[in-house]
């Protein structure tokens, strides 16, 4: 689907760009965590017990973490390593905690909402323009 910008009262449309590496496409969304799904950002390649998280981040509005995670190509397995993040960060949340406030000094345990923690996947397609 095309996406346009606006110029003088009229559509342009706006080229796709490829992105040939999954890094890039990480470091582009981490750069711009906030001006795309209004994140905090917490830290890049998170690693507890032998599971590394891409991108892990904060939903100041719904006071929950989020985990993001990025692949080259559509894979089904993504699903079954969501479940295993979302598992890691429920089994282990002093460890999250730590983090947030290591990044973040008022960061405050007691307003965590634990059951709105999100998943989100960062894929490309075929031809390497991003989709989610």
């Amino acid at each position: 689907m095309p996406i346009f910008k606006i110029q003088k009262e009229k559509l342009t449309p706006i080229s796709e760009k490829k992105i040939d590496l999954e890094k890039d496409i990480q470091n582009l969304t981490e750069q711009n965590l906030e001006a795309i799904f209004g994140l905090k950002l917490i830290c890049s390649e998170f690693t507890h017990n032998n599971l590394r998280i891409d991108t892990l981040a904060f939903d100041e509005e719904t006071k929950s973490f989020v985990i993001i995670e990025y692949k080259k190509d559509r894979n089904i397995s993504i699903i079954d390593q969501g479940f295993a993040y979302l598992n890691l960060l429920l089994s282990n949340k002093a460890e999250f905690v730590l983090k947030a406030q290591d990044i973040y000094k008022n960061f405050r345990k007691e307003n965590i909402e634990w059951d709105q923690t999100k998943i989100i996947r960062g894929t490309t397609k075929g031809d390497g323009s991003l989709i989610s």
